[in-house]
C-alpha cells in the first residue's frame, strides 16, 4: 500500500513537474511574442518614417512625392485595427513608385539620394524580416496552445491567443536590387 502512494506520488509530482514546464515555455512564447511585436512596430515606424522623408525631400516627381507620402502618412497614423492595411498600401505605394529602375537611379543621382535609397532599401529589408520572426513565434504559441493538455488545464491563463501579422511586405525590386 505504501509503495503504490509513492508511486502515485512521483508520478504526480513528475505530471506537475512537466506542466509547469509547459507552462513557462508557453509564457516564454509569449514574451518572446511580445518582444518581436516592438521590434516589428519599430521596423514599421522607421519604414514610414524614411518614406516620408524621401516623399518631403524634392528628390521624387510630385505624383510619386504625393502616392508615396500619403501611403506613408496613413501606415503611421493608422489605428490598430487597419494598421495592417495601412502598412499593405504602403507596401504597394513603394513598389508603384519605385517599380522603374530608371525612377531609382534618377534618385541616386540626386544629392543625398544614394544614402536615403539605401536606407529605404534597408528599411523595407528589415520590416520584411521582422515580420517573419513576429510571425514565426505566433505560430510557435499557436502550436504549444492547441495541445490538449495547455487546453485542459488552462496553462495559457488570460493570454490572448496569438495573432499574427499579415500585410504585404514585397520589395520593390529596383530599389532592393540596387541596394544589394
Amino acid at each position: 500500500m505504501t509503495a503504490t502512494l509513492i508511486w502515485i506520488l512521483v508520478v504526480l509530482v513528475a505530471v506537475g513537474l512537466y506542466l509547469s514546464w509547459t507552462a513557462g515555455r508557453l509564457d516564454r512564447l509569449h514574451a518572446r511574442i511580445d518582444a518581436a511585436r516592438a521590434a516589428l512596430d519599430a521596423q514599421l515606424l522607421r519604414r514610414a518614417s524614411v518614406a516620408q522623408e524621401l516623399a518631403t525631400s524634392g528628390v521624387l516627381d510630385p505624383a510619386a512625392s504625393m502616392v508615396l507620402y500619403e501611403a506613408a502618412h496613413a501606415a503611421r497614423q493608422a489605428e490598430e485595427e487597419l494598421r495592417e492595411v495601412a502598412e499593405s498600401e504602403l507596401s504597394q505605394a513603394l513598389r508603384a513608385v519605385f517599380a522603374d529602375a530608371q525612377q531609382v537611379d534618377a534618385l541616386r543621382e540626386a544629392p543625398g539620394g544614394e544614402a536615403a535609397a539605401n536606407e529605404l532599401a534597408e528599411a523595407v529589408r528589415r520590416v520584411s524580416m521582422a515580420r517573419r520572426f513576429h510571425n514565426d513565434a505566433v505560430g510557435a504559441a499557436r502550436r504549444l496552445r492547441e495541445h490538449r493538455k495547455v487546453r485542459w488545464f488552462r496553462l495559457a491563463g488570460h493570454a490572448p491567443f496569438p495573432l499574427a501579422f499579415e500585410m504585404d511586405d514585397e520589395s520593390p525590386a529596383a530599389l532592393v536590387e540596387r541596394a544589394a
